[in-house]
């Protein structure tokens, strides 16, 4: 039987990269029969509560990936025990978190695209927030598809 897999993706605010990240892996890990429990989250406060930038679920939509009824939360240390993986959109974001995580946490946390193939291993995703038009949201959504597709990868190696 395989084991249960708790995934958290984070980014600052949690309306932009990181519930595209969920709305991406939750579509994508559907393909899969392994057991998962999918949720995002922001280092800061500003946004809890809404819903994704408009942007981001346009671009999504476009995509294939529903994120109409996500909502921004911040990151809470229960999170550090209740998630297998929690996976960050950008350096700054990674210390945010190593800064907040628990010193007994045996998790994995890394940059999210750290499961990426190249030429998107170890990049940040960039915040498409001040961006003009829909290119850096589609440019998140092509690093995060790539990203999990590498997490999928992985975690079915460390099932066998």
């Amino acid at each position: 039987m395989k084991k249960h897999t708790s995934v958290l993706f984070i980014c600052l605010g949690n309306i932009c990269r990181s519930p595209t990240a969920e709305g991406v892996f939750r579509e994508m890990s559907e393909q899969d029969s392994h057991p998962f429990t999918i949720d995002s989250a922001g280092t800061a406060a500003w946004h809890i509560g809404k819903a994704p930038d408009t942007r981001s679920q346009t671009v999504a939509l476009k995509r294939g990936y529903n994120l109409s009824g996500l909502r921004a939360r911040q990151v809470r240390v229960e999170d550090f025990k209740q998630f297998d993986y929690l996976l960050a959109m950008d350096a700054n974001n990674l210390k945010d978190l190593r800064a907040l995580a628990p010193k007994d946490f045996k998790g994995h946390l890394s940059l999210f695209t750290d499961f990426a193939a190249t030429p998107y291993q170890g990049v940040e995703v960039p915040d498409p927030y001040y961006t003009d038009g829909d290119a850096g949201f589609h440019e998140v959504v092509d690093i995060i598809e790539a990203a999990s597709r590498g997490l999928l990868e992985h975690i079915a190696r460390q099932q066998r």
